[in-house]
């Protein structure tokens, strides 16, 4: 479940590399609520990431015409395509559980004849919900989440709960990388105290979110000791908390909240 998306902020940091114009556009909008800026406020704040005046006109015009962005009467907004995307940010920042009792959430897909786009987007679905597959078709996860599975999967999948003969964390193991997340993570908490340049912590904590999109987020027995997870999501609260105040000095204080969110390579 790790995301294969980078962007950096400095030359040794964990798989990561500067972000393009849309990137950082993209990252600003993902992390403002309601998803939308003025033209005039959206230009100035990204002076401070190392992006001129053409590049982000020229960016936005492609944006606009890709489908990524709407043009509003003052400004730019988030297209509806993408507002799945920014809700699942959010839910990545602060996820719902409830307590596990030891069941798990099983779905198994039934639907054939579907080509290799389709079957590569539900693929990209499930993992989306924190599922892990077990083997081809056949996903499932600690039922510790307090959320329900879309209702269009019951049109290629049937899902139920069960609970499986192997020992949940040898289960667990075989499911998901956790030494290999748990290491990322702490890679990108050791760069939040060293990275200083706004451009340099945009794309820091933009890597941020899309690690914590991967976080299986297991019940506390099932993880390993001093998991990272609920330290690396109170560094990105931090800094949303920091960059809220850039926003709503440029907007008039008009904005709820806003923080970078997490975007990489265009889908």
């Amino acid at each position: 479940m790790r995301s294969d998306d980078p962007g950096d902020p400095a030359p040794d940091g964990p798989r990561l590399r500067p972000l393009s114009a849309r990137s950082v556009v993209l990252s600003l909008l993902l992390g403002t609520h309601p998803p939308e800026l003025p033209a005039r406020e959206l230009g100035r704040l990204v002076e401070g990431f190392d992006l001129g005046g053409s590049t982000l006109r020229a960016a936005l015009s492609r944006m606009v015409a890709a489908g990524d962005l709407r043009r509003t009467d003052t400004g730019y907004r988030l297209s509806d395509r993408l507002l799945e995307r920014q809700r699942r940010q959010d839910e990545s920042v602060r996820p719902r559980t409830r307590p596990w009792g030891g069941d798990w959430e099983l779905l198994v897909v039934t639907a054939t004849g579907r080509g290799p786009a389709e079957r590569a987007e539900l693929r990209t679905r499930l993992a989306g919900l924190r599922l892990a597959e077990l083997r081809e078709g056949v996903w499932l996860r600690p039922a510790n989440l307090d959320r329900p599975l879309p209702a269009a999967l019951d049109e290629v999948a049937e899902r139920g709960t069960t609970r499986p003969e192997r020992p949940a964390a040898e289960l667990v193991a075989r499911l998901w990388p956790l030494e290999a997340w748990e290491g990322e993570a702490r890679e990108l908490l050791g760069h939040v105290g060293r990275t200083g340049r706004p451009a340099e912590r945009l794309t820091l904590f933009a890597a941020v979110v899309r690690h914590l999109l991967a976080d299986p987020v297991l019940p506390p027995s099932l993880l390993p000791a001093g998991w990272p997870g609920d330290e690396l999501r109170a560094a990105y609260a931090d800094y949303r908390r920091e960059l809220e105040g850039e926003v709503r000095s440029l907007v008039g204080g008009s904005r709820p909240h806003a923080g970078g969110g997490g975007e990489g390579r265009r889908p």
